[in-house]
């Protein structure tokens, strides 16, 4: 097996003495507990137990900082609407549900009267079966209709596991309904044969965003058939539809709809979500449709016992001297492999793939030390898997075959893995929302279960686990996104007047900003008038312009050199950091050495080893400033906006010793750096500014990257956007302002309307990031002021009261208000109106391909 050169002595001793850890229990936050009084079923798996022997090993107890008890519930019941086909009820029945709880109920009765509905319940609430109830009556209604061919239903999910994982779910519910109920999966995976009769034959097509903007809606005459009798569209974890992603969603949702009414069809929609904020409102903007909200939890709901456990010191030595704290991922590894000699079905959720394989082969290796068969019990699962095998990975899975699995958030979204009793979560994920999804994948069935969150050793991850407060006493974050974000906007006009002309009937339901970016989509000669309607001018489909994920390129093929054996796929913004020349690859518990990348084929070969270390690519990331479109004085500083190019190159990658994380050396690479040009606002200070700041070249770099962390935080409340769409760039000196600037900018290509914003309110967005700076009772920087999620320098350097300084300065000189509520724009200067930028000549607004070596990352 891999890695048999692991040192003895890293896997603790796994005796399950009895030691139970010291909690401290802090309230949870409204989302999660309900206030009634609780009481719930018996646990199959006692949490707190499995918790007690997870900590009894040598200086394990102590590596807990909290848990946190989440009590049980009760479940409360209604009776079944009396509209849905008896049919139906005895199939669920057959299923094993007599009764749906209240909120199934309440959101299929709202289904059956024609309002769209957004069911906001737990995990594990049953959210399928409140929408299945109304979708079936349907499609069996439909089929006894003597002409045509009856009513259908679309379903959407964000990732094609958790499309395949319902179209099993709902072949074996609606087995007893025979021929009446014909599901089927159309996607990227779905076989050429297949697609024409799943077109005219299938009833309930299950599919995601990007196969409906790409396949679906520009081919819309061959579905005409299908979208006529569209009935009901399904989305299912609509929380995931947020920041420029959601915007696009938005619109090609909006696209659906007209082309639905074209054939006469008005579908009602149909939207679940575990883990959202204000779902009714966020529905509204996705659907553009009045969204009622169904969110009173009324399912059981077994005890989560919640620890927060942090990893030990170890004897090794860093930079400078510094301790290092034991990996996330050696940690979560041991855990996994405790889990599953307690016969605990569990899943370790972690971010890179890298670390989802790495994790797995260690629990492997220490499982066949114990018995050789639990280690086959155990695997990886991550995108980049052939179809076939990410399939086989979920039916194991959910039938018991596997007792663990390390997982990236691939497996994050509502796959139905009922059975589970433990989720080990490595690294907070990023935001409350996905942490809470991730922890709900445990207890499915009604049982007890654990969570644990292991904290990697950064900042923000040290912060959480010795403040459990941040995560328990808080809400999770609201949905983001806004379809009238005209860069989103344009090339959606342009595909929806490819698939059918544009007229001005139309621009209502695309949103008030067409008024404006129509016009500007003529004068690019995108679009061209002719009678009434708008037409699109170009040969290829406008359609494939846009990457609604803002992915970007072709995914790299994996291939083993000695066989010519595809392993898989890296996408095209990953390639360069996962399998460059000299790489450690893992792909389902086997280790490869990357030989040679070939960019211009976009083919990684690998053959394999057995190194005794890991890999971690370094990279550099600049930013220019291409042109300044307004500029204007803020005191001696500058405030400014503009296009600008970000720099990213790979150029060199560290060897890492595997357990303890000890570089062994670093190796130089000759790749290409790669460029994002888009939109940022910036502003500059100077020297005499931060005199009067009392800011030293010692502290200039921690204060200006503290104030970039906290404004990019506080965007979202100016703009309409998502922390995850923007990035930031602090320099003490930049070479194109010759001053110390601190750079906002928008994360995706050509831009996406935030830094305009962001400029248009700078002085209203600034003096909260200092407030929201200042106002913190932090003493040296905390997630909650200036610590960033996704700080590429692992949050270093950074000076809080640096920060402080530095933008009260800064605020000092800021200009009155001008006319329209904006800072003082100089009459006659070079801006474009708020929220309408220019498109670009020649494309049809959408930014040309992402290069993905600039993610937003401040």
């Amino acid at each position: 097996m891999a890695f048999n050169h692991l040192p003895a002595g890293v896997h603790d001793a796994l005796v399950p003495l009895s030691v139970t850890p010291v909690t401290h229990s802090v309230p949870m936050a409204k989302n999660h507990r309900s206030d009634r009084s609780l009481t719930g079923p018996v646990s199959r798996v006692d949490p707190g137990t499995v918790l007690g022997r997870l900590a009894s090993g040598p200086n394990r107890a102590s590596r807990i900082t909290h848990t946190e008890h989440v009590p049980p519930r009760e479940g409360r019941h209604a009776v079944w609407p009396d509209r849905i086909r008896a049919e139906v009820i005895a199939a669920v029945q057959a299923a094993g549900v007599e009764h749906p709880w209240a909120h199934q109920a309440h959101a299929a009765e709202h289904a059956l009267d024609g309002e769209s509905v957004v069911v906001a319940t737990g995990t594990a609430s049953g959210k399928s079966l409140a929408y299945l109830m109304p979708v079936l009556s349907a499609l069996l209604d439909g089929s006894e209709a003597p002409n045509g061919r009856g009513a259908t239903a679309l379903y959407l999910a964000p990732t094609k596991a958790l499309a395949a994982d319902q179209c099993r779910s709902v072949k074996e519910l609606s087995q007893p309904l025979g021929h009446s109920v014909r599901p089927a999966v159309y996607d990227g995976d779905t076989p050429f044969e297949e697609r024409e009769w799943i077109r005219q034959y299938a009833n309930y097509v299950l599919t995601n965003p990007d196969m409906l903007h790409r396949g679906i809606l520009p081919s819309h005459p061959r579905w005409s058939s299908f979208l006529k009798s569209l009935k009901y569209v399904v989305i299912d974890e609509c929380h995931t539809y947020r920041g420029v992603f959601g915007s696009h969603v938005a619109q090609v949702l909006r696209r659906l709809r007209r082309l639905c009414a074209r054939y006469g069809a008005s579908p009602v929609f149909l939207l679940a979500s575990a883990t959202a904020a204000e779902p009714s409102a966020a529905a509204r903007r996705l659907t553009g449709l009045p969204v009622v909200e169904v969110a009173d939890d009324a399912s059981p709901r077994g005890e989560l016992v919640f620890a927060l456990w942090e990893p030990p010191l170890t004897e090794m030595q860093g930079e400078k001297g510094a301790p290092v704290r034991r990996t996330a991922t050696a940690e979560t590894a041991d855990l996994l492999t405790d889990l599953a000699v307690q016969g605990v079905r569990s899943v370790a959720f972690i971010r890179s793939r890298r670390g989802a394989e790495l994790i797995s082969v260690i629990a492997q290796e220490r499982l066949a030390e114990v018995d050789r068969s639990l280690a086959r019990r155990v695997a990886a699962y991550r995108g980049g898997y052939l179809p076939e095998e990410r399939r086989a990975l979920e039916q194991a899975l959910h039938s018991g075959e596997l007792l663990g699995l390390a997982a990236t958030t691939a497996l994050e979204l509502g796959i139905d893995v009922s059975g589970l009793d433990a989720v080990v979560i490595a690294g907070y994920p990023g935001t409350r929302a996905s942490l809470w999804q991730q922890a709900g994948r445990a207890g499915r069935s009604g049982q007890g279960a654990l969570a644990v969150l292991v904290a990697r050793d950064d900042p923000l991850d040290t912060f959480l686990v010795h403040h459990p407060e941040a995560l328990f006493d808080q809400p999770v974050e609201s949905t983001v996104l806004d379809p009238d974000n005209p860069y989103v906007l344009a090339p959606h006009l342009c595909a929806a007047a490819e698939e059918l002309p544009l007229t001005d009937e139309d621009l209502a339901l695309f949103g008030p900003a067409c008024e404006e970016l129509v016009p500007q989509l003529e004068a690019a000669k995108l679009l061209r008038r002719r009678t009434r309607a708008w037409h699109w001018t170009r040969r290829e489909r406008a359609a494939d312009l846009t990457d609604i994920r803002g992915g970007g390129g072709r995914p790299v093929q994996v291939v083993e050199s000695g066989t010519g054996r595809l392993l898989g796929t890296v996408d095209a913004g990953a390639a360069h950091t996962t399998v460059h020349e000299g790489a450690v690859h893992l792909h389902q518990g086997r280790t490869y050495l990357v030989r040679s990348l070939d960019l211009e084929d976009s083919v990684a070969l690998v053959e394999g080893a057995s190194p005794s270390y890991s890999t971690v690519a370094r990279d550099t990331t600049s930013i220019s400033v291409l042109e300044t479109d307004v500029e204007i004085p803020w005191g001696d500083g500058r405030l400014c906006y503009g296009s600008v190019e970000v720099t990213n190159q790979v150029v060199s990658f560290l060897r890492r010793r595997l357990i303890t994380g000890e570089v062994l050396g670093e190796t130089k690479l000759d790749l290409p750096p790669r460029t994002l040009r888009t939109r940022a606002v910036w502003w500059t200070v100077t020297e005499d500014q931060l005199d009067a700041a009392r800011i030293t070249p010692e502290i200039l770099g921690g204060a200006l990257h503290a104030a970039e962390h906290a404004s990019i935080g506080l965007l979202p409340l100016f703009a309409t956007c998502d922390r995850w769409d923007i990035g930031g760039v602090s320099v003490p000196l930049h070479p194109d302002t010759l001053l110390p600037t601190v750079f906002v900018y928008d994360g995706h290509p050509g831009g996406a309307g935030f830094a305009e914003r962001a400029f248009h309110t700078a002085r209203a967005w600034l003096t909260a990031t200092r407030q929201a700076i200042a106002s913190c009772e932090c003493d040296a920087g905390c997630p909650s002021c200036i610590q960033s999620p996704k700080c590429g320098n692992g949050n270093d350097p950074l000076h809080k009261r640096g920060a402080v300084r530095l933008l009260t300065e800064l605020l000092r000189g800021a200009p009155e208000k001008g006319a329209e509520g904006e800072p003082g724009v100089p009459e006659g200067s070079p801006r474009e109106p708020e929220g309408r930028p220019r498109v670009p000549e020649g494309n049809s607004g959408a930014p040309e391909g992402r290069p993905g070596a600039a993610p937003p990352a401040p």
